[in-house]
């Protein structure tokens, strides 16, 4: 067989065996680290983020950056004061919109 037919049929060949595609990330990243308990004030709240979970983290995510402090806290989204602070910023949000 001569060199060009065999680069031809390697070429075939690799062209037919497909390649898969990998995963853009092989472990899971969330922000949070250490999730915090603590209740919050409506008051001391600077930015409320509430991240969903997705591929990347298997878990939703609740960060608030505290007002004076500039101090980033992650809350517990299953934690009865979370939930009831979340409903209260929802309330005061709906309270604003015109």
């Amino acid at each position: 067989m001569n060199p060009s037919a065999a680069l031809v049929l390697c070429l075939i060949l690799l062209s037919l065996s497909g390649t898969q595609g990998i995963p853009l990330s092989r472990t899971v990243r969330c922000s949070c680290i250490k999730i915090d308990d603590r209740p919050v004030k409506p008051r001391a709240l600077g930015k409320l983020e509430i991240i969903p979970a997705s591929q990347s983290c298997p878990r939703v995510e609740i960060i608030v950056t505290m007002k004076k402090t500039e101090e980033k806290r992650c809350l517990n989204p299953d934690s009865e004061a979370v939930k009831s602070l979340l409903k209260l910023v929802s309330k005061n949000r709906s309270k604003r919109a015109p």
